[in-house]
C-alpha cells in the first residue's frame, strides 16, 4: 500500500478519479497503483507525479539499487528534492519525526514550524534566488533532543536549464564544522 500516495490525494482533496484523468489512465488503474497492487510505468509515474507535483522517483523509491540503499541506509544522511515552492517531492532515509506522508507535497515550515526550519527553508529560496549551492550547519530540536546537521543544497535544473527545484544532502554531525 502506497499509504504516502494516498495522504496526498487526499490533502490535496482529489479524488482517485481526478488524480487518474489528470494522468489520463484508468481509474481503477491508479487504484491499484494506490494499493500498491501494480506499478507504474515510468510514463505513469511521471503523469500522475506532474498532476501531484511530486518526484515520480517516489514511485519506485523501495526498489533503489542495492548499493544506494545498503550505504545510506541507517546512516545520519538524508537527502530531499524540492519544488520551487520548496516543497518535499522526493525524500530518502529520512529522521523518523518526519515520515514520507507528513513530509511530500509540504514545506519543512508547514511541517515543523520553528527558527531551524525557517533557517531551511531561506537556504533553499537563496539557492534558486542566487543559482548556486549553499552549505551550512543548522541545529533541529528534534524527538531525541538537538540534532546538528550540515546542510548541501543546490539548485536543480529542467533539461532546457530553468530551475525546477532544489536537492539538498543533509548529515546529522556531532558539532558545527568550521
Amino acid at each position: 500500500m502506497r499509504r504516502w500516495l494516498i495522504q496526498l490525494r487526499k490533502e490535496q482533496q482529489l479524488t482517485q478519479q481526478e488524480v487518474a484523468a489528470g494522468a489520463h489512465i484508468d481509474r481503477a488503474y491508479y487504484a491499484q497503483i494506490e494499493n500498491g497492487t501494480r506499478n507504474p510505468s515510468m510514463t505513469v509515474a511521471s503523469r500522475i507525479a506532474s498532476y501531484l507535483h511530486i518526484n515520480p522517483s517516489l514511485f519506485f523509491s523501495e526498489q533503489l539499487s542495492e548499493p544506494f540503499e545498503a550505504a545510506l541506509t541507517g546512516s545520519p544522511i538524508t537527502i530531499a528534492h524540492c519544488d520551487l515552492e520548496h516543497r518535499y517531492t522526493w525524500l530518502f532515509n529520512n529522521h523518523t519525526d518526519f515520515t514520507m506522508s507528513k513530509v511530500i507535497g509540504k514545506r519543512v515550515d508547514e511541517i515543523f514550524p520553528h527558527e531551524s526550519t525557517e533557517e531551511l527553508l531561506n537556504i533553499k529560496k537563496k539557492v534558486v534566488l542566487e543559482k548556486k549551492p549553499i552549505r551550512k550547519v543548522v541545529s533541529f530540536p528534534l524527538s531525541e533532543g538537538s540534532i546538528v546537521y550540515d546542510i548541501f543544497c543546490k539548485p536543480i535544473y529542467d533539461s532546457n536549464g530553468n530551475i525546477i527545484g532544489t536537492a539538498s544532502v543533509s548529515m546529522e554531525t556531532m558539532k558545527p564544522l568550521t
